[in-house]
């Protein structure tokens, strides 16, 4: 159903069973899929696709020119995925040419009231970002991220599946898969446990992560930690990948606990 007052371009791509609400504004590059719901007042422009059964609340603003003074008109786009939860005043700005051209958003997250996720970021699924969080440009959230309320992510940071970032904190360096990340300016308090269990990690798994945990960060040289426990927890899948997210990027630094 489509609202009389919601004003469409001729050219948008908009499923039969899709909803928008009155005043909404979809431009001429917007495809939406089957059952998203627009409600009042939205605004969506730009390349962007929106997934199946997305909801999208009043005065959010979608698919609108990056904040980047770079930015020099490229056509480039956003893709949000399935199933996704997009509150009031929520701002998603498309890609740019110096970060590939695309901000991509996976499926089942939750956006909550007034967050900002800039160009070229690139968002898993199942992430939760609560109240008043920006991410910078280029940002990349891996799946199942929980961000809290007042915080903020610098451009380029990575945050690894599963992590955890309390709320008003200033994310500056890259937090690891599973860590619990907090403070005025980010560093790791420890290891996700219950949301580690709440996914049905077997404790002794979590255990061996946890003491992986340890020594990696027993002193500042991470590098040279990951040498000395190369091969000790081989079987851990967890533990790789936590040492996997550290070596790919030995240019980004790493959020450590704070006695580091």
């Amino acid at each position: 159903m489509i609202h009389k007052t919601s004003i469409i371009d001729k050219n948008a791509k908009i499923s039969q069973t899709a909803e928008i609400g009155p005043y909404a504004v979809i431009g001429s590059g917007v495809e939406i899929h089957d059952e998203v719901e627009i409600h009042s007042h939205v605004n969506i422009v730009g390349d962007t696709k929106i997934g199946k059964e997305t909801k999208i609340f009043p005065f959010a603003s979608i698919g609108t020119q990056p904040q980047d003074l770079k930015y020099k008109g490229e056509k480039s786009s956003l893709i949000i995925g399935k199933n996704n939860i997009i509150r009031e005043y929520v701002t998603i700005n498309p890609g740019t040419q110096g970060g590939g051209m695309i901000t991509k958003i996976g499926n089942n997250c939750l956006f909550m009231i007034s967050s900002h996720i800039a160009h070229d970021c690139q968002i898993g699924n199942n992430v939760v970002i609560a109240n008043n969080v920006p991410l910078g440009g280029h940002v990349v959230i891996e799946d199942s991220v929980i961000i809290g309320g007042n915080s903020a992510v610098q451009q380029f940071t990575r945050i690894g599946r599963l992590a955890m970032v309390g709320g008003m904190t200033g994310v500056l360096k890259d937090v690891i898969p599973f860590g619990l990340s907090l403070g005025n300016r980010n560093y790791l308090k420890g290891i996700n446990v219950i949301g580690l269990r709440r996914n049905k990690y077997e404790n002794k798994t979590i255990m061996e992560l946890n003491e992986a945990y340890k020594k990696i960060f027993s002193s500042k040289n991470l590098h040279e930690n990951l040498n000395k426990i190369n091969g000790e927890f081989k079987d851990n899948k967890l533990v790789k990948e936590v040492t996997e997210f550290i070596s790919k990027d030995k240019k980004r630094p790493i959020c450590s606990p704070l006695e580091n």
